[in-house]
């Protein structure tokens, strides 16, 4: 699933990012990598926000949409 079809306090792991290398080095400055765990804070208007490793990350839809989880409740 998209992390965009995440809702608010839902996780979700990463298993994949459909990107080029530079989409992927942006991401792994933020901490968002393979196998890393986010949660859901924001996806209503504006930017997307997750939590990750205790701190907030926003972004742009077009980049959340690109991140693929396996969500867990």
């Amino acid at each position: 699933m998209l992390l965009t079809s995440l809702k608010p306090r839902e996780t979700g792991v990463v298993i994949q990012i459909v990107g080029g290398q530079g989409m992927k080095q942006k991401l792994a400055l933020r901490g968002i990598k393979e196998g890393s765990w986010l949660r859901m804070i924001s996806s209503s208007r504006g930017p997307v926000v997750v939590e990750s490793n205790g701190g907030q990350i926003a972004m742009g839809r077009g980049m959340a949409q690109k991140i693929i989880v396996d969500g867990i409740r």
